[in-house]
């Protein structure tokens, strides 16, 4: 299996290669030369596996020749051994002709944790084969820094640096990066949004000198390997029911309503990819106007989705365009200096027809959590709930027409967003046991501003010292 970047001036590389380097070094992202394809026949075979076995059969499409099955069969069992769910990513019904797909059961309680522990298991054994270190930095809207920390933190010749934006995450979902024991880990409060962060990724990735010398690789969405991991619940989702399912997704960076696209191109059969997002509403501007432009970011009671420039979007416009590079390149060119992108009216209809949007803002989602409580007795966090909310249209829509379920992508335990649901319902949420505690522990975390220099100078400091 070989990949090539979106941009198209990047050599092909292995998945190892593509594990270990995150963004292609063109700048663009990876994406398999040709997707993998499943017969009808063997995706119904999902039905009724074990998650580690359905791990296994759709990451061994892209590991060959990089990882052997019994390296790769050893990884995933280290790396879902610790979830709370036996089937890892379960499906459950909520009302009317939608079911929530549980995403929360892992170390962290999110979804990336899915994603980012098999990748976890993945990196230190290919760092290993490899030889030598590697620096991890991060950019978080929330959950992603504790998941990369949960599954780095600790590992040998890694060191982990992540960037969260200071006072726009939850406690909770501060409290879980900052409060890590590991001498590996190192937290910086940015003073500044996600996209400054994600941006300042990005530029240390574009210094070629700073990233070589220091080994730079990434572990957000922009690396190949979580969209791998996370397009396996698709296909058990799918299998669970029985037919092609409209996916509603809570969506940020892309990334997770991505994994769905790449599970189509692999041959699931799915009605409809929902963007679900809050005032952030780039996506559902793009679709919807044809121009994709980036403004402020607002703060919302959804922080993890409080990204104006959502970065795996790229994948999809490559993939709508043909996978035409030389556009794409030019297109992400034009995005960076202007901040706004005219789409094509062929790639603009091919994105219409695999994918919808709404947008809901916070009283909606509010509203949505106190509902679906009275009805259901389920307590929803604040991501869910977006999805949740389009998920109260579509899905008595189909259950009405006959033509399949809505299936709502529950990214996070709603304990690690307590206040919004505590205003929502009257009561906080229940405290798991992984969250016992948690504020009792001493935080270790650095206050930088939102400037490249600043962060390259703080990292040098680290790994030097």
């Amino acid at each position: 299996m070989n990949f090539i970047s979106t941009r198209g001036a990047a050599p092909k590389a292995s998945f190892a290669d593509v594990l270990l380097a995150g963004l292609a070094p063109d700048g663009g992202l990876y994406l398999p030369e040709s997707w993998p394809r499943f017969t009808a026949d063997e995706v119904a075979a999902f039905k009724g596996l074990a998650w580690n076995e359905a791990a296994f059969r759709v990451l061994s499409r892209f590991t060959e020749g990089s990882f052997s099955e019994a390296e790769l069969r050893e990884a995933i069992a280290a790396a879902y051994g610790d979830f709370d769910a036996p089937d890892v990513c379960p499906l459950t019904p909520l009302a009317d002709g939608q079911y929530v797909l549980e995403l929360f059961h892992g170390p962290t309680l999110a979804f990336k944790d899915v994603a980012l522990q098999i990748l976890g298991q993945l990196f230190a054994r290919a760092l290993t084969r490899r030889g030598g270190r590697a620096t991890i930095v991060a950019a978080t809207s929330g959950d992603t820094g504790s998941a990369a920390i949960a599954a780095l933190g600790g590992l040998p010749n890694i060191d982990v640096f992540v960037m969260h934006p200071k006072g726009r995450v939850s406690d909770v979902q501060r409290l879980q990066m900052t409060t890590s024991p590991h001498a590996n880990v190192h937290n910086i409060a940015l003073e500044g949004s996600f996209d400054d962060a994600q941006s300042i990724v990005k530029a240390l990735f574009a210094d070629s000198g700073f990233a070589g010398k220091i080994s730079l690789t990434a572990v957000n969405s922009i690396n190949f390997a979580r969209i791998a991991a996370q397009s396996v619940y698709y296909f058990t989702a799918t299998a669970a029911l029985g037919m092609p399912a409209t996916f509603i997704v809570p969506t940020g960076n892309f990334g997770d309503i991505f994994a769905g696209e790449a599970a189509m191109r692999m041959g699931l059969a799915v009605q409809k990819l929902v963007i679900a997002t809050n005032a952030n509403d780039i996506l559902v501007r793009a679709l919807k106007d044809g121009v994709y432009a980036s403004g402020p970011s607002h703060a919302t009671l959804s922080p993890s989705m409080d990204i104006q420039v959502a970065s795996n979007f790229e994948r999809a416009l490559f993939e709508a365009s043909g996978r035409d590079a030389d556009w794409t390149a030019a297109a992400m060119a034009d995005f960076a200096r202007d901040r706004k992108l005219v789409l094509p009216h062929a790639v603009l209809e091919q994105l219409r027809g695999r994918y919808s949007a709404f947008a809901y803002d916070d009283d909606a989602t509010l509203a949505t959590i106190a509902a679906v409580k009275a009805e259901t007795g389920r307590i929803l966090d604040p991501h869910t709930a977006i999805a949740a909310s389009a998920g109260r249209v579509i899905g008595p829509e189909l259950a009405r027409a006959g033509t399949g379920a809505a299936v709502i992508l529950s990214t996070a335990h709603p304990a690690k967003f307590p206040d919004a649901v505590t205003r929502a319902t009257g009561a906080p949420p229940p405290v798991p046991a992984r969250l016992a505690g948690l504020k009792d522990l001493p935080e270790r975390m650095d206050v930088l501003p939102a400037d490249a220099d600043a962060i390259k100078r703080f990292i040098s400091s680290r790994l030097l010292s």
